[in-house]
């Protein structure tokens, strides 16, 4: 129980609990302005739970669900809450989409048959990082907060994460199913 109960868990937990609260913000009170806010402060603490459980020494294998969790859980609510506010341009939110979906359900695959999960790949980071600011970058942008700052990286990291997280999705699908044809049917 003790290593369930650390700092990097802690941070993780949090960042898992500030989902619903971005959802009340953007669709309760409608203020796209502090829910692009909250995405880039979910965004920028996602190396703060793997930094402090390597710094610390307090690896988990509780860490390594919530971490991935927690970006799963933001980046598909921040897609979904864009699309459904017109904050996100479709052409960039419904292809990250498709791809979290069949990541997700290559995960669930997976995990229904026994074997480990996939490991997180050093071009997935970077499609993350990238996205974290794009994605509050559009909301930013369509909340009006200065648009002329925030629109063109937003189209730039938007693009560049979109790419980079399709080359990495067809990558563990690949493995996915490599993994998957070793295993016996059930």
């Amino acid at each position: 129980m003790s290593d369930m109960l650390t700092i990097p868990n802690l941070v993780s937990g949090l960042r898992v609990l500030a989902v619903p609260y971005f959802w009340w913000v953007l669709l309760g009170q409608e203020n796209i302005g502090w829910a692009a806010a909250l995405i880039f402060i979910i965004g920028s603490t996602d190396w703060i739970d793997g930094y402090l459980a390597r710094r610390l020494n307090q690896i988990s294998e509780l860490g390594k669900f919530l971490d991935p969790l927690a970006d799963r859980l933001m980046i598909t609510s921040a897609l979904v809450g864009g699309l459904i506010a017109g904050v996100l341009p479709p052409l960039i939110g419904w292809p990250l989409l498709v791809r979290e979906v069949l990541v997700g359900i290559g995960t669930i695959a997976l995990a229904t048959r026994g074997l480990d999960k996939l490991e997180v790949r050093w071009l997935g980071k970077l499609a993350t990082f990238l996205l974290y600011g794009a994605i509050p970058s559009f909301y930013f942008t369509a909340a009006g907060i200065l648009p002329s700052l925030f629109g063109p990286p937003a189209w730039i990291s938007g693009v560049l994460g979109l790419l980079l997280y399709w080359y990495v999705g067809i990558l563990y699908v690949g493995e996915i199913r490599a993994r998957l044809g070793r295993v016996q049917p059930v």
